[in-house]
């Protein structure tokens, strides 16, 4: 994928046809994020719509292709979004800089695609806040 043109990443994502859910709520003992200083930690998230329901349930190499898993990572990477936003008092433009994307793929032990997997939030990440969104990233396949 390629940046969206400009404008801010409120602008960039509505050209993209994507609205910003409210944050999805903590599925245990935490919170959705923190802010120290100028930094958000944004928790895990999963592929869950804006109602709460898990929109891809299975495991790459089995029930999903890389094609389908790339689309569940966008929509994790909305759902980090949505949390960097409210972290940001609403305004996506107070981000000066996406550091660090840690991406986990539920897959089968022969799955290996785990990178091309994640593109779908990193891309998210560029098209949204331009080169302020290229990050260090992990990319790691789990059973669970």
């Amino acid at each position: 994928r390629k940046m969206a043109s400009h404008g801010t990443p409120d602008e960039r994502l509505k050209r993209m046809g994507i609205e910003l859910p409210p944050p999805p709520p903590p599925g245990g003992n935490y919170v959705p994020y923190i802010v120290t200083g100028n930094l958000v930690y944004v928790a895990g998230q999963t592929p869950v719509n804006s109602e709460g329901t898990v929109m891809h349930k299975g495991k790459c190499g089995n029930e999903y292709d890389v094609e389908s898993a790339y689309k569940a990572a966008t929509l994790c990477g909305i759902n980090v979004l949505a949390a960097v936003k409210e972290a940001c008092s609403g305004d996506l433009e107070r981000v000066e800089r996406v550091v660090k994307l840690n991406g986990y793929c539920a897959c089968t032990p022969e799955f290996t695609n785990h990178p091309k997997v994640v593109n779908g939030a990193s891309d998210l990440m560029f098209e949204v806040f331009g080169d302020k969104g290229k990050h260090a990233r992990t990319a790691i396949g789990v059973q669970s």
